[in-house]
């Protein structure tokens, strides 16, 4: 099944192309989207042809920020109907656990986790997308660090934000964008933040208008079902890097056991084991290619304990050995405006 995403994913994509020299139009048309869509919030297109365009026009502008750029002028309402719901949550913890809830309406192809770490909390944010996509990805992020600049204002103080791609050329909006460290080449994509912070309370909150929204998103109508596997490979892609994408930890945090998850999957044909298989597939491609990991950090990053399970295990998979797919993946040097 075609992942999809809310039109509304285009939202600022005219303007920050306009202010950059790009023809937004004439991206569109290539990436094989209407124009009209940018008028169309709720209306569903591909996931992986937004990706492209993002990609696409940060290549053509040089400007390795343009998903960024973006995510600064999102608001809230940006969400669609969903948002109602989460601006009446109690506090930013609830409105993150809501947004979880619900990702299946915004973008199918985004995970996100909410994992306690002492006295702060880890949210995770991956995008299932094939190849790179940094844009799309930089601009969830931005996205999440907006939500909370909107409900906590002056409260909302990251200690990081994490991206595991390389840094661009030029790091000037992103240090003005995020106004707290921020790291490249980093084991995951996401946020750390105060676990404190989370959890103050949100005095905007109304119960009630809150419950009138999830109402009114019951009574949406909703003609594709919820893919058990796309959950699962979401849950492994996740859990994988902190060495807990197994089929019983995959199956607590989807709320089933894991007798009805394995029934599940066999039932649509797929097994666990094939699964994450695949995910580990698409993030080997990512991790071996970026030198800045060594092949033994990229090992426990697939979940492996030794570096020679990973290799056989890679020598299956690619045909040769990880040595040899980065030495053969090099980029050359590339040339970026400022």
């Amino acid at each position: 099944m075609t992942a999809l995403v809310r039109a509304a994913a285009l939202t600022n994509f005219s303007e920050v192309a306009q202010e950059l020299g790009f023809d937004p139009g004439a991206a569109l048309r290539r990436a094989g989207l209407r124009a009209e869509l940018i008028r169309q919030p709720d209306q569903l297109i591909e996931a992986d042809r937004v990706a492209r365009l993002f990609e696409d026009a940060a290549r053509s502008t040089g400007c390795e920020s343009f998903g960024l750029r973006m995510a600064a002028r999102r608001q809230l309402s940006n969400f669609g109907v969903v948002s109602l719901l989460l601006m009446h949550q109690p506090t930013l913890r609830q409105v993150l656990l809501t947004l979880i809830e619900h990702l299946h309406l915004l973008n199918e192809r985004l995970a996100i986790q909410v994992e306690d770490v002492g006295d702060r909390v880890v949210l995770r944010e991956e995008l299932l997308l094939p190849g790179a996509a940094h844009q799309s990805i930089e601009l969830a992020i931005g996205v999440l660090y907006r939500m909370g600049e909107v409900l906590l204002r002056e409260r909302w103080l990251p200690t990081s934000v994490s991206f595991a791609h390389e840094p661009p050329a030029n790091l000037a909006f992103h240090r003005r964008f995020f106004k707290c460290r921020v790291e490249f080449n980093g084991a995951f994509n996401g946020l750390v933040c105060r676990a404190a912070d989370l959890d103050v309370a949100n005095s905007a909150a109304d119960p009630v208008l809150a419950e009138h929204a999830r109402k009114m998103i019951a009574a949406l109508p909703d003609d594709r079902q919820r893919s058990i596997d796309q959950e699962v490979r979401k849950a492994i892609y996740l859990m994988l890097p902190t060495g807990r994408a197994t089929c019983k930890s995959v199956a607590a945090g989807l709320g089933i056991s894991m007798r009805t998850l394995q029934r599940e999957l066999d039932e649509h044909g797929f097994t666990f084991k094939a699964l994450i298989n695949e995910v580990r597939q698409e993030l080997a491609r990512r991790y071996v290619a970026n030198t800045h990991h060594s092949l033994g950090e990229v090992a426990a990053m697939l979940g492996y304990t030794t570096h020679s399970a990973f290799t056989r295990w890679f020598g299956t998979q690619f045909g040769c050995s990880p040595e040899a797919w980065r030495t053969r993946s090099a980029p050359s040097t590339r040339v970026l405006s400022p």
